[in-house]
């Protein structure tokens, strides 16, 4: 066991828990305790700090930190120099990507970005607000929203960038969607100088290795079965297989034993399929890691 520590930032706020469910499931157990800013991990060489993601790329491009879990976004709204280890498509609503759009009120004459001409526009990504108006030759006043930015139409702004799952908050709050700003998912971030360094490189890449495993692994199961020789191309024939599955040898010469991983949602066609193809003894078993 190494007496070197590697500093790592986890996300306050919303993806709080779901961070910690995914470090969980990859074998890593962080507690939280009330109050305090530093949570427990059971790896001695791992020193955990809670941090907003919206300064997380700061903390680690400053190499306070040596490692932390943000979104892509904020790496981006910072212009943070750091190292994305790799995506890590979770979030606290869904597996999909995080939206920042731009928004008016449903009965706005805004049509267009041209329309944002002159115009007031409230977000919590000004940089990157600042950014997409460039691209688009459009001048507009941007200004920082600190929070509860649906309600500022059109009273407070003329408009908002805003960050978005489902939409859900948008269409309560009587706001129409004009174009999209930006795509991001949830990035594993390194300092540059931490991540040369061969000892913390290779922590971080394990833990790294170790999420994503997880992440693989999302709603696919293994299926086991043994099937007569005379059968075998027909039920890999219908097999769904994630890779090509492996086929091995029983005590019985006449039989084979044919295990993969498939999609889940695909069990309930799959089964009945490869059971008139021949395939006996099906089991489906869970599945939690899968490695390349």
């Amino acid at each position: 066991m190494s007496d070197r520590i590697l500093k790592l930032g986890i996300p306050a706020g919303s993806l709080k828990d779901s961070t910690a469910e995914l470090f969980k499931r990859a074998g890593y157990n962080i507690k939280f305790a009330s109050r305090s800013y530093f949570p427990t991990v059971d790896d001695t060489e791992i020193e955990c700090m809670l941090i907003r993601a919206q300064e997380m790329a700061r903390y680690v491009a400053n190499g306070i930190l040596d490692a932390g879990i943000t979104g892509h976004d904020w790496v981006l709204e910072t212009q943070a120099d750091v190292h994305e280890v790799c995506e890590l498509v979770f979030s606290k609503v869904s597996r999909r990507p995080v939206r920042w759009v731009l928004c008016v009120p449903e009965d706005s004459p805004i049509r267009t970005v041209q329309d944002l001409e002159g115009k007031r526009i409230a977000t919590e990504a000004v940089g990157l607000t600042k950014s997409f108006l460039a691209k688009h030759g459009v001048n507009a006043e941007v200004e920082f929203s600190w929070g509860a930015t649906e309600v500022k139409p059109p009273r407070l702004a003329d408009a908002i960038v805003e960050v978005t799952e489902t939409g859900s908050s948008l269409r309560a709050n009587n706001l129409r969607i004009m174009d999209e700003v930006l795509q991001s998912t949830t990035r594993f971030i390194a300092n540059p100088n931490s991540y040369k360094d061969d000892w913390t490189k290779n922590k971080i890449d394990n833990i790294a290795l170790m999420l994503q495993s997880c992440l693989a692994a999302e709603g696919k199961v293994g299926l086991m079965m043994n099937v007569h020789r005379d059968n075998l191309d027909a039920v890999v024939g219908s097999l769904p297989a994630l890779q090509t599955p492996t086929v091995s040898h029983l005590s019985d010469p006449d039989w084979v034993a044919v295990n993969t991983i498939v999609e889940e949602n695909v069990v309930r066609t799959a089964v009945p399929e490869l059971k008139a193809a021949g395939a006996r003894g099906i089991v489906e078993y869970p599945i939690n890691k899968i490695i390349d």
